[in-house]
Protein backbone atom coordinates (compact mmCIF):
# COMPACT_ATOMS: atom_id res chain seq x y z
CA UNK A 1 0.00 0.00 0.00
CA UNK A 2 1.57 3.53 -0.77
CA UNK A 3 1.78 6.02 1.89
CA UNK A 4 3.45 9.28 1.15
CA UNK A 5 5.47 9.89 4.63
CA UNK A 6 6.35 13.65 4.29
CA UNK A 7 7.33 15.98 6.86
CA UNK A 8 8.93 19.34 6.97
CA UNK A 9 9.77 21.08 10.45
CA UNK A 10 7.57 24.05 10.10
CA UNK A 11 9.72 26.73 11.72
CA UNK A 12 13.62 27.00 12.64
CA UNK A 13 13.11 25.82 16.10
CA UNK A 14 11.59 23.06 15.15
CA UNK A 15 14.85 22.47 12.93
CA UNK A 16 17.30 23.08 15.03
CA UNK A 17 15.48 20.89 18.15
CA UNK A 18 15.35 18.16 15.20
CA UNK A 19 19.24 18.21 14.10
CA UNK A 20 20.31 18.43 17.58
CA UNK A 21 21.73 14.71 18.98
CA UNK A 22 22.15 16.35 22.72
CA UNK A 23 21.36 13.55 25.11
CA UNK A 24 18.60 15.11 26.68
CA UNK A 25 16.64 17.86 24.23
CA UNK A 26 13.46 19.37 25.43
CA UNK A 27 11.00 21.65 23.42
CA UNK A 28 8.12 24.36 24.54
CA UNK A 29 6.14 25.58 22.79
CA UNK A 30 2.16 27.01 21.99
CA UNK A 31 -0.70 25.18 21.24
CA UNK A 32 -0.34 23.98 17.56
CA UNK A 33 3.23 24.00 17.58
CA UNK A 34 4.09 20.92 16.11
CA UNK A 35 6.54 19.89 18.74
CA UNK A 36 4.48 16.41 19.08
CA UNK A 37 4.60 15.62 15.46
CA UNK A 38 8.44 16.71 15.75
CA UNK A 39 8.89 14.15 18.43
CA UNK A 40 7.09 11.07 16.77
CA UNK A 41 9.01 11.72 13.16
CA UNK A 42 12.18 12.35 15.73
CA UNK A 43 11.98 8.32 17.00
CA UNK A 44 11.15 7.46 13.44
CA UNK A 45 13.93 8.93 12.10
CA UNK A 46 16.27 7.70 15.01
CA UNK A 47 15.09 4.45 14.40
CA UNK A 48 15.73 4.33 10.50
CA UNK A 49 19.60 5.75 11.29
CA UNK A 50 19.69 2.58 13.90
CA UNK A 51 23.03 0.79 12.48
CA UNK A 52 22.03 -2.44 11.22
CA UNK A 53 22.96 -5.46 13.56
CA UNK A 54 24.22 -9.08 12.28
CA UNK A 55 20.82 -10.08 11.46
CA UNK A 56 20.16 -7.49 9.13
CA UNK A 57 17.96 -4.95 11.00
CA UNK A 58 17.99 -1.65 12.29
CA UNK A 59 16.43 -2.48 16.11
CA UNK A 60 15.60 0.24 18.41
CA UNK A 61 12.84 -0.01 21.48
CA UNK A 62 10.79 3.88 22.82
CA UNK A 63 9.09 4.78 25.41
CA UNK A 64 6.43 7.33 25.17
CA UNK A 65 5.02 8.78 28.39
CA UNK A 66 2.27 10.70 29.36
CA UNK A 67 1.52 11.49 32.88
CA UNK A 68 -2.44 9.86 32.89
CA UNK A 69 -3.96 7.38 30.72
CA UNK A 70 -6.73 9.15 29.14
CA UNK A 71 -4.68 11.89 28.16
CA UNK A 72 -2.14 9.01 26.58
CA UNK A 73 -5.05 7.55 24.32
CA UNK A 74 -6.86 10.30 23.57
CA UNK A 75 -3.56 12.85 22.40
CA UNK A 76 -0.45 11.30 22.32
CA UNK A 77 -1.82 7.74 20.52
CA UNK A 78 -3.79 9.58 18.77
CA UNK A 79 -1.17 12.08 16.97
CA UNK A 80 1.52 8.77 17.16
CA UNK A 81 -0.98 6.67 14.67
CA UNK A 82 -1.94 9.85 12.04
CA UNK A 83 2.12 9.43 11.97
CA UNK A 84 2.02 5.84 11.92
CA UNK A 85 -1.17 4.00 10.84
CA UNK A 86 -1.58 0.51 11.35
CA UNK A 87 -2.45 -0.15 7.95
CA UNK A 88 0.87 0.45 6.97
CA UNK A 89 2.93 0.30 9.69
CA UNK A 90 1.51 -2.76 11.60
CA UNK A 91 -0.99 -3.78 13.98
CA UNK A 92 -1.25 -1.40 17.06
CA UNK A 93 -1.89 -3.57 20.51
CA UNK A 94 -4.61 -1.70 22.47
CA UNK A 95 -3.75 -4.02 26.09
CA UNK A 96 -1.63 -2.45 28.34
CA UNK A 97 0.61 -1.98 28.37
CA UNK A 98 -0.13 -0.06 24.70
CA UNK A 99 2.80 -1.36 22.68
CA UNK A 100 3.41 -0.62 18.22
CA UNK A 101 5.74 -2.48 16.81
CA UNK A 102 6.65 -0.86 13.72
CA UNK A 103 8.52 -3.06 11.34
CA UNK A 104 9.34 -1.30 7.52
CA UNK A 105 12.18 -2.89 5.52
CA UNK A 106 15.31 -3.28 7.70
CA UNK A 107 13.60 -0.89 10.55
CA UNK A 108 12.51 -2.73 13.60
CA UNK A 109 10.99 -0.19 15.99
CA UNK A 110 9.33 -1.36 19.12
CA UNK A 111 7.60 1.45 21.23
CA UNK A 112 5.76 1.49 24.54
CA UNK A 113 3.30 3.74 25.31
CA UNK A 114 3.11 4.59 29.42
CA UNK A 115 0.72 6.43 31.53
CA UNK A 116 2.59 7.58 35.06
CA UNK A 117 -0.93 7.11 37.23
CA UNK A 118 -0.78 3.42 37.13
CA UNK A 119 1.91 2.00 39.96
CA UNK A 120 2.70 -0.96 37.60
CA UNK A 121 3.17 1.49 34.64
CA UNK A 122 6.18 3.45 36.48
CA UNK A 123 7.60 0.22 38.14
CA UNK A 124 7.55 -1.28 34.51
CA UNK A 125 9.58 2.12 33.10
CA UNK A 126 12.23 1.76 35.37
CA UNK A 127 12.60 -2.20 34.44
CA UNK A 128 12.35 -1.56 30.92
CA UNK A 129 15.63 -1.54 28.34
CA UNK A 130 15.09 1.27 26.11
CA UNK A 131 16.90 2.88 23.38
CA UNK A 132 15.21 6.30 24.20
CA UNK A 133 12.14 7.82 25.63
CA UNK A 134 9.59 10.63 24.99
CA UNK A 135 8.09 12.61 27.94
CA UNK A 136 4.94 14.09 26.33
CA UNK A 137 3.49 17.23 28.37
CA UNK A 138 6.57 17.46 30.70
CA UNK A 139 5.30 19.74 32.73
CA UNK A 140 2.96 17.31 34.15
CA UNK A 141 6.05 14.40 34.49
CA UNK A 142 8.19 15.15 37.48
CA UNK A 143 12.24 15.69 37.74
CA UNK A 144 11.94 11.93 39.83
CA UNK A 145 10.34 10.17 36.59
CA UNK A 146 12.97 12.19 33.94
CA UNK A 147 15.56 11.10 36.07
CA UNK A 148 14.30 7.22 36.33
CA UNK A 149 14.04 7.61 32.48
CA UNK A 150 18.06 8.55 31.83
CA UNK A 151 18.64 4.93 33.37
CA UNK A 152 16.73 3.13 31.08
CA UNK A 153 18.30 4.66 27.85
CA UNK A 154 21.36 3.37 25.91
CA UNK A 155 20.66 -0.44 27.31
CA UNK A 156 18.50 -1.23 23.85
CA UNK A 157 20.29 -2.89 21.63
CA UNK A 158 22.48 -4.39 23.58
CA UNK A 159 26.03 -3.91 23.19
CA UNK A 160 26.94 -7.39 21.98
CA UNK A 161 24.48 -6.52 19.52
CA UNK A 162 26.44 -3.34 18.62
CA UNK A 163 24.62 -1.28 21.00
CA UNK A 164 22.41 1.80 20.10
CA UNK A 165 24.00 4.45 17.32
CA UNK A 166 22.24 7.76 18.89
CA UNK A 167 19.87 7.55 22.91
CA UNK A 168 18.69 9.42 24.78
CA UNK A 169 15.43 11.20 25.82
CA UNK A 170 13.19 14.13 24.11
CA UNK A 171 10.50 16.23 25.82
CA UNK A 172 7.91 18.30 24.65
CA UNK A 173 5.05 20.75 26.38
CA UNK A 174 3.52 23.69 26.71
CA UNK A 175 4.71 26.39 29.09
CA UNK A 176 4.64 25.39 32.81
CA UNK A 177 4.99 27.24 36.05
CA UNK A 178 8.22 28.96 37.07
CA UNK A 179 9.09 27.27 39.83
CA UNK A 180 8.94 23.50 37.85
CA UNK A 181 11.82 21.79 36.85
CA UNK A 182 12.27 23.13 33.29
CA UNK A 183 12.47 26.59 33.50
CA UNK A 184 14.92 25.93 36.14
CA UNK A 185 17.23 23.74 34.20
CA UNK A 186 16.93 25.76 31.28
CA UNK A 187 18.13 28.85 33.00
CA UNK A 188 14.54 31.01 32.93
CA UNK A 189 14.31 30.55 36.25
CA UNK A 190 16.40 30.45 39.55
CA UNK A 191 16.30 27.70 41.83
CA UNK A 192 13.70 28.58 45.00
CA UNK A 193 16.15 28.98 48.03
CA UNK A 194 13.90 26.29 50.56
CA UNK A 195 15.16 23.92 47.92
CA UNK A 196 18.34 21.91 49.60
CA UNK A 197 21.87 22.20 48.23
CA UNK A 198 22.00 18.46 46.88
CA UNK A 199 18.76 18.66 44.96
CA UNK A 200 19.55 22.59 43.78
CA UNK A 201 22.79 19.97 42.36
CA UNK A 202 20.28 18.10 40.98
CA UNK A 203 18.28 21.21 39.20
CA UNK A 204 21.56 21.95 37.40
CA UNK A 205 21.80 21.45 33.76
CA UNK A 206 23.88 19.00 32.54
CA UNK A 207 26.45 19.95 29.70
CA UNK A 208 24.62 17.69 27.50
CA UNK A 209 20.86 18.80 27.84
CA UNK A 210 19.47 21.22 25.56
CA UNK A 211 16.22 23.20 25.74
CA UNK A 212 14.51 24.77 22.61
CA UNK A 213 11.88 27.77 23.32
CA UNK A 214 9.34 28.58 20.37
CA UNK A 215 7.94 31.63 19.53
CA UNK A 216 4.31 32.78 21.10
CA UNK A 217 1.50 32.09 18.68
CA UNK A 218 0.39 35.59 18.75
CA UNK A 219 1.66 38.95 20.18
CA UNK A 220 -0.01 41.38 22.47
CA UNK A 221 -1.22 45.19 21.16
CA UNK A 222 -0.66 47.85 23.58
CA UNK A 223 -2.70 50.98 24.23
CA UNK A 224 -0.71 54.67 24.05
CA UNK A 225 0.72 53.75 27.86
CA UNK A 226 2.11 50.86 26.88
CA UNK A 227 0.49 49.23 29.85
CA UNK A 228 -2.98 47.66 29.08
CA UNK A 229 -3.37 45.19 26.60
CA UNK A 230 -6.31 45.80 23.98
CA UNK A 231 -5.72 42.62 21.87
CA UNK A 232 -4.09 40.22 20.19
CA UNK A 233 -2.10 39.89 16.63
CA UNK A 234 -1.00 37.07 14.70
CA UNK A 235 2.93 36.93 15.73
CA UNK A 236 4.87 36.24 11.74
CA UNK A 237 7.62 34.15 13.26
CA UNK A 238 5.09 31.81 15.07
CA UNK A 239 5.97 27.91 14.01
CA UNK A 240 3.82 25.08 11.97
CA UNK A 241 1.28 27.78 11.18
CA UNK A 242 1.04 26.23 7.28
CA UNK A 243 -0.54 23.21 8.83
CA UNK A 244 -3.11 25.55 11.38
CA UNK A 245 -6.63 27.34 9.72
CA UNK A 246 -5.26 30.89 9.43
CA UNK A 247 -7.21 32.44 12.02
CA UNK A 248 -6.02 29.18 14.28
CA UNK A 249 -5.41 31.54 17.05
CA UNK A 250 -7.69 34.39 16.84
CA UNK A 251 -10.57 31.55 17.37
CA UNK A 252 -8.75 29.65 20.35
CA UNK A 253 -8.73 32.87 22.47
CA UNK A 254 -12.25 33.69 22.46
CA UNK A 255 -13.73 33.92 25.81
CA UNK A 256 -10.34 32.58 27.75
CA UNK A 257 -8.88 34.18 30.66
CA UNK A 258 -5.46 35.87 30.26
CA UNK A 259 -3.89 33.34 32.38
CA UNK A 260 -4.92 30.61 29.58
CA UNK A 261 -3.78 32.77 26.60
CA UNK A 262 -0.49 33.49 28.54
CA UNK A 263 0.37 29.77 29.06
CA UNK A 264 -0.78 28.37 25.80
CA UNK A 265 -0.65 30.59 23.33
CA UNK A 266 1.91 33.23 24.49
CA UNK A 267 3.92 30.08 25.57
CA UNK A 268 4.79 32.82 29.15
CA UNK A 269 5.71 30.56 32.23
CA UNK A 270 2.53 30.48 34.34
CA UNK A 271 -0.38 28.45 35.48
CA UNK A 272 -3.85 28.64 34.27
CA UNK A 273 -6.93 30.42 36.21
CA UNK A 274 -9.76 27.78 36.11
CA UNK A 275 -11.68 29.27 38.83
CA UNK A 276 -12.20 32.57 40.66
CA UNK A 277 -9.44 34.27 41.81
CA UNK A 278 -9.21 35.14 45.62
CA UNK A 279 -8.49 38.86 45.70
CA UNK A 280 -9.94 40.13 42.90
CA UNK A 281 -8.50 43.78 43.49
CA UNK A 282 -5.17 42.89 43.18
CA UNK A 283 -2.90 44.57 40.35
CA UNK A 284 0.48 43.49 39.45
CA UNK A 285 1.01 46.73 38.13
CA UNK A 286 0.25 48.36 41.39
CA UNK A 287 0.97 46.01 44.29
CA UNK A 288 4.65 44.45 43.11
CA UNK A 289 7.72 46.62 43.78
CA UNK A 290 9.80 47.74 40.47
CA UNK A 291 13.09 46.43 42.95
CA UNK A 292 14.13 45.17 45.86
CA UNK A 293 12.14 46.32 49.06
CA UNK A 294 14.89 47.71 51.76
CA UNK A 295 14.12 46.77 55.00
CA UNK A 296 13.45 49.39 57.76
CA UNK A 297 15.49 49.19 60.67
CA UNK A 298 13.54 49.87 63.89
CA UNK A 299 10.28 48.52 62.96
CA UNK A 300 9.27 45.01 63.40
CA UNK A 301 9.12 42.13 61.17
CA UNK A 302 6.13 40.30 61.42
CA UNK A 303 6.03 36.30 60.48
CA UNK A 304 2.97 34.57 59.26
CA UNK A 305 2.80 30.59 59.52
CA UNK A 306 1.49 28.13 58.37
CA UNK A 307 1.98 24.49 59.02
CA UNK A 308 1.81 20.85 57.56
CA UNK A 309 3.95 19.19 55.62
CA UNK A 310 4.41 21.54 52.76
CA UNK A 311 5.17 24.62 55.68
CA UNK A 312 5.65 28.40 54.48
CA UNK A 313 6.63 31.64 55.71
CA UNK A 314 5.70 35.15 54.93
CA UNK A 315 7.71 37.86 56.33
CA UNK A 316 6.59 41.75 56.15
CA UNK A 317 6.42 44.88 57.83
CA UNK A 318 4.09 47.78 58.79
CA UNK A 319 4.88 51.44 58.64
CA UNK A 320 3.78 53.37 61.03
CA UNK A 321 1.00 54.59 58.62
CA UNK A 322 -0.42 51.51 57.90
CA UNK A 323 1.43 50.52 54.44
CA UNK A 324 2.60 47.24 54.19
CA UNK A 325 6.10 45.72 52.64
CA UNK A 326 6.02 42.09 52.36
CA UNK A 327 9.66 41.41 52.20
CA UNK A 328 9.68 38.02 51.36
CA UNK A 329 8.29 34.49 51.16
CA UNK A 330 9.49 30.80 52.45
CA UNK A 331 7.83 28.07 50.91
CA UNK A 332 8.91 24.33 51.70
CA UNK A 333 7.66 20.94 51.09
CA UNK A 334 7.69 18.14 52.10
CA UNK A 335 9.15 19.58 55.60
CA UNK A 336 8.77 19.01 59.37
CA UNK A 337 8.27 21.43 61.97
CA UNK A 338 11.87 21.00 63.26
CA UNK A 339 13.28 21.19 59.89
CA UNK A 340 11.00 24.29 59.17
CA UNK A 341 12.26 26.06 62.42
CA UNK A 342 15.80 25.61 61.50
CA UNK A 343 14.72 27.18 57.77
CA UNK A 344 13.22 30.01 59.37
CA UNK A 345 16.27 30.87 61.30
CA UNK A 346 18.36 30.56 58.68
CA UNK A 347 16.35 32.90 56.45
CA UNK A 348 16.59 35.27 58.93
CA UNK A 349 20.40 35.13 58.89
CA UNK A 350 20.38 35.18 55.33
CA UNK A 351 18.36 38.11 54.49
CA UNK A 352 17.36 40.23 58.20
CA UNK A 353 21.12 40.02 59.56
CA UNK A 354 20.83 43.22 61.32
CA UNK A 355 17.76 42.21 63.26
CA UNK A 356 17.98 40.34 66.58
CA UNK A 357 15.49 38.00 66.83
CA UNK A 358 13.16 39.42 69.73
CA UNK A 359 12.40 41.85 66.90
CA UNK A 360 10.58 39.46 65.06
CA UNK A 361 6.82 38.50 65.62
CA UNK A 362 5.68 35.24 64.59
CA UNK A 363 2.28 34.24 64.62
CA UNK A 364 0.53 30.90 62.78
CA UNK A 365 -2.02 28.59 62.25
CA UNK A 366 -3.98 28.47 65.92
CA UNK A 367 -4.70 24.36 64.56
CA UNK A 368 -0.70 24.09 64.95
CA UNK A 369 -1.65 24.66 68.76
CA UNK A 370 -3.45 21.15 69.24
CA UNK A 371 -1.01 18.08 69.72
CA UNK A 372 -0.32 15.61 67.83
CA UNK A 373 -1.10 12.32 68.77
CA UNK A 374 1.88 10.65 68.02
CA UNK A 375 3.54 12.70 70.74
CA UNK A 376 1.68 14.85 72.22
CA UNK A 377 3.60 18.27 70.76
CA UNK A 378 2.58 21.16 68.42
CA UNK A 379 3.94 22.89 66.39
CA UNK A 380 4.56 25.56 69.05
CA UNK A 381 6.12 23.54 70.96
CA UNK A 382 8.81 22.47 68.48
CA UNK A 383 9.34 26.25 67.10
CA UNK A 384 9.89 27.24 71.25
CA UNK A 385 12.31 24.04 71.25
CA UNK A 386 14.18 25.67 68.42
CA UNK A 387 14.65 29.41 69.73
CA UNK A 388 11.18 30.61 67.58
CA UNK A 389 8.49 31.91 69.72
CA UNK A 390 5.11 31.94 68.16
CA UNK A 391 1.54 32.67 69.24
CA UNK A 392 -1.57 31.60 67.38
CA UNK A 393 -4.17 34.12 65.84
CA UNK A 394 -7.34 34.32 67.74
CA UNK A 395 -9.11 32.50 64.80
CA UNK A 396 -8.55 30.73 61.61
CA UNK A 397 -11.88 31.76 59.67
CA UNK A 398 -10.61 32.17 56.21
CA UNK A 399 -13.63 34.94 55.60
CA UNK A 400 -11.55 36.75 58.87
CA UNK A 401 -8.41 35.67 57.14
CA UNK A 402 -9.03 37.04 53.46
CA UNK A 403 -10.59 40.11 54.46
CA UNK A 404 -7.73 40.95 56.49
CA UNK A 405 -5.63 40.86 53.29
CA UNK A 406 -8.20 42.21 50.93
CA UNK A 407 -8.37 44.84 53.09
CA UNK A 408 -4.58 45.57 52.98
CA UNK A 409 -4.70 45.68 49.26
CA UNK A 410 -7.18 47.79 49.37
CA UNK A 411 -5.39 50.81 51.45
CA UNK A 412 -3.91 53.60 50.09
CA UNK A 413 -1.45 56.07 51.57
CA UNK A 414 -0.52 59.07 51.07
CA UNK A 415 -1.31 58.24 47.65
CA UNK A 416 0.73 54.88 47.57
CA UNK A 417 -0.95 51.40 47.35
CA UNK A 418 -1.12 50.15 51.29
CA UNK A 419 0.25 46.61 50.03
CA UNK A 420 4.00 46.59 48.37
CA UNK A 421 4.83 43.07 47.28
CA UNK A 422 8.65 42.68 46.93
CA UNK A 423 9.04 41.13 43.22
CA UNK A 424 11.22 38.23 45.13
CA UNK A 425 8.08 36.29 46.45
CA UNK A 426 7.03 34.65 42.91
CA UNK A 427 4.81 32.05 44.50
CA UNK A 428 2.50 34.68 46.68
CA UNK A 429 2.59 36.77 43.21
CA UNK A 430 1.65 33.86 41.17
CA UNK A 431 -1.16 33.08 43.87
CA UNK A 432 -2.66 36.42 43.66
CA UNK A 433 -3.30 36.63 39.93
CA UNK A 434 -4.73 33.23 39.24
CA UNK A 435 -3.32 30.10 41.58
CA UNK A 436 -4.79 30.90 44.83
CA UNK A 437 -8.57 30.38 43.72
CA UNK A 438 -11.97 29.12 44.18
CA UNK A 439 -12.05 26.29 42.44
CA UNK A 440 -15.12 26.15 39.92
CA UNK A 441 -17.64 23.47 41.03
CA UNK A 442 -19.31 20.95 38.02
CA UNK A 443 -22.39 22.38 37.73
CA UNK A 444 -23.87 22.53 33.83
CA UNK A 445 -25.52 26.04 33.27
CA UNK A 446 -23.95 28.18 35.36
CA UNK A 447 -20.80 29.52 37.38
CA UNK A 448 -20.43 28.44 40.83
CA UNK A 449 -17.51 28.22 43.07
CA UNK A 450 -16.19 26.74 45.93
CA UNK A 451 -16.35 28.88 48.98
CA UNK A 452 -13.26 28.19 50.59
CA UNK A 453 -9.94 28.33 48.53
CA UNK A 454 -8.34 25.15 46.92
CA UNK A 455 -5.51 23.48 48.51
CA UNK A 456 -2.44 24.26 46.33
CA UNK A 457 0.75 25.04 46.55
CA UNK A 458 0.07 28.68 46.35
CA UNK A 459 -2.83 28.27 49.24
CA UNK A 460 0.11 27.74 52.03
CA UNK A 461 2.27 30.98 51.46
CA UNK A 462 -1.07 32.77 51.35
CA UNK A 463 -2.27 31.23 54.23
CA UNK A 464 1.29 32.33 56.59
CA UNK A 465 0.38 35.57 54.56
CA UNK A 466 -3.16 35.86 56.07
CA UNK A 467 -1.87 34.95 59.67
CA UNK A 468 0.57 37.83 59.63
CA UNK A 469 -1.66 39.90 59.32
CA UNK A 470 -4.15 38.85 61.66
CA UNK A 471 -1.19 38.83 64.19
CA UNK A 472 -0.41 42.70 63.48
CA UNK A 473 -3.88 43.16 64.17
CA UNK A 474 -5.66 43.88 60.73
CA UNK A 475 -8.27 40.88 61.74
CA UNK A 476 -9.70 43.43 64.38
CA UNK A 477 -9.96 46.17 62.19
CA UNK A 478 -12.04 44.40 59.70
CA UNK A 479 -14.27 42.85 62.71
CA UNK A 480 -14.21 46.51 64.45
CA UNK A 481 -13.97 48.84 61.57
CA UNK A 482 -11.15 51.06 60.87
CA UNK A 483 -9.16 52.31 63.84
CA UNK A 484 -6.64 55.10 64.39
CA UNK A 485 -3.38 53.59 63.53
CA UNK A 486 -1.03 53.73 66.75
CA UNK A 487 2.08 56.11 65.58
CA UNK A 488 5.72 55.95 67.20
CA UNK A 489 8.92 57.18 67.11
CA UNK A 490 11.29 54.89 65.91
CA UNK A 491 14.10 56.24 66.94
CA UNK A 492 12.80 56.18 70.64
CA UNK A 493 14.97 54.60 73.20
CA UNK A 494 14.24 50.30 73.49
CA UNK A 495 13.27 50.10 69.78
CA UNK A 496 9.80 49.54 68.77
CA UNK A 497 9.80 45.74 68.86
CA UNK A 498 10.16 46.36 73.13
CA UNK A 499 7.31 48.88 73.37
CA UNK A 500 5.12 46.19 71.53
CA UNK A 501 5.96 43.58 73.51
CA UNK A 502 4.69 45.63 76.57
CA UNK A 503 1.92 46.57 74.64
CA UNK A 504 0.55 42.99 73.65
CA UNK A 505 1.44 42.24 77.35
CA UNK A 506 -0.71 44.93 78.87
CA UNK A 507 -2.96 44.08 76.08
CA UNK A 508 -3.22 40.21 76.68
CA UNK A 509 -3.13 40.17 72.61
CA UNK A 510 -2.44 36.76 70.43
CA UNK A 511 -3.94 37.61 67.15
CA UNK A 512 -6.41 39.78 66.56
Amino acid sequence: MNYDFNYKPGGEVLLDFLKDDSFFRGIRGPVGSGTSSACCVEIFRRASGQEVGQDGKRKTRWAIIRNTNPQLRTTTIKTWLEWFPERVFGKFNWSVPYTHKVEVGEVECEVIFLALDRPDDVDKLLSLDLTGVWINEAREVAKAVVDGCTMRCGRYPSMKDGGPTWYGLIADTNAPSDDHWWPIMAGESPVPDYIPREEALMLAKPNDWRFFTQPSGMLEVMDETGKEITGYRINSKSENVDNLPPDYYDKIILGKTKSWIDVYVMNKLGTVDEGRTVYPTYNDDVHVASESIITIDGLPIYVGMDFGLTPAAVFGQKMPNGRWLILRELVTYDMGTARFADTIRSEIARHFPSFPLDAFDFYGDPAGDQRAQTDETTPFQILRTHGIVARPTNTNDPVVRIESVEAMLNRMVDGLPGFLLDPSCKTLRQGFRSGYQYRRLQVSGEARFEDKPYKNKFSHPHDALQYMALGAGEGREVLHGTRKMQSFNIKAEGGVWQRQKKNRESQGRYGI
